[in-house]
């Protein structure tokens, strides 16, 4: 099969998705799509020698059965610029390449993140890693004022060492997480759909979320039909544990729950997921006979 371009992909190549106040997210480069995943799934040769259903049916069948690695044949390649904090989450993701900007051979531009006004919170009494209720306005704008500062603060010291001939290296050791950094990172479709699984996710902190939904427009674009069955049998499904599967039991039994605190929660907030859902304007073809031994 000769190299495969998506029209959708090619018109977002090198295009700024704005994220933030100074971020960006753009697709630089991809190799595959749809077609790629059902060719190395099938391992065969050519095109046009299945339909459209026959391949949208098998790309729903890998995914929901979790062969994987027919999506490891989709990479895509992103130019990407954040704050250091949102960096440092980033990175936890360890299934895929970077290079990132080094304050050792450039001079770090003076561009810092600052939260919009809904955007400043109490800490949560329930998550101990996230947002509570959004502060008044006036409380909101004097936290914003005081990071402000502070980040000119330290710019201007930052600047003044450099002037005075102190190391790259060791003059930016000052620097807040709230400085801009930016990296091109490079990874395959299934790695990628499991960082969107995580950091589309509500609980994802926000400054993350935004990038996953830049990032995810670029995935849609490249395999829709990868996109669509991601959406179908992972992002919108719902699993349940051993304990939460007896809980089930019970409910559809008319009998109480046994489950209490964090895990009585999570299944209860699964079970919204459910009642939540809407019926699909078209249903996916689960027909076996038009997969793999097709």
């Amino acid at each position: 099969m000769a190299h495969i371009v998506v029209e959708a992909a090619e018109a977002l190549l090198d295009q700024e998705i704005k994220v933030l106040d100074h971020g960006f997210v753009r697709l630089v480069d991809y190799l595959g799509g749809d077609d790629r995943i059902v060719q190395a799934a099938r391992v065969s040769y050519g095109s046009g020698t299945k339909t459209y259903r026959q391949d949208r049916g098998l790309i729903h069948y890998l995914m929901k059965n979790r062969h994987t690695s027919p999506f490891e044949q989709v990479q895509l390649t992103f130019h990407t610029k954040m704050p250091i904090f949102v960096a440092r989450q980033w990175v936890r993701h360890r299934t895929a390449r970077l290079n990132e900007i080094s304050g050792r051979y450039s001079v770090m531009a003076d561009e810092f993140y600052l939260p919009e006004i809904d955007k400043v919170n109490v800490q949560s009494e329930s998550n101990k890693q996230g947002r509570g209720e959004v502060l008044p306005p006036d409380i909101a704008e004097d936290v914003i004022a005081r990071m402000s500062a502070e980040q000119r603060a330290v710019y201007t010291n930052y600047q003044s060492m450099l002037d005075q001939g102190v190391a790259r290296e060791l003059a930016r050791s000052n620097l807040p997480l709230s400085l801009y950094t930016e990296w091109y990172w490079q990874i395959d479709l299934h790695n990628l759909f499991h960082f969107l699984e995580l950091r589309l996710d509500p609980h994802a902190q926000y400054e993350i979320r935004v990038y996953a939904e830049a990032m995810a427009t670029c995935a849609r674009a490249v395999a829709p039909l990868a996109w669509e069955a991601f959406e179908e049998h992972v992002r919108n499904a719902v699993t349940f544990s051993e304990k939460e599967a007896v809980a089930l039991s019970a409910v559809l039994a008319g009998q109480e729950i046994e489950l209490t605190g964090k895990p009585r929660e999570a299944f209860l907030a699964k079970l919204e997921k459910i009642r939540a859902a809407s019926l699909p304007a078209e249903p996916v073809a689960e027909d076996d006979s038009i997969l793999l031994s097709s």
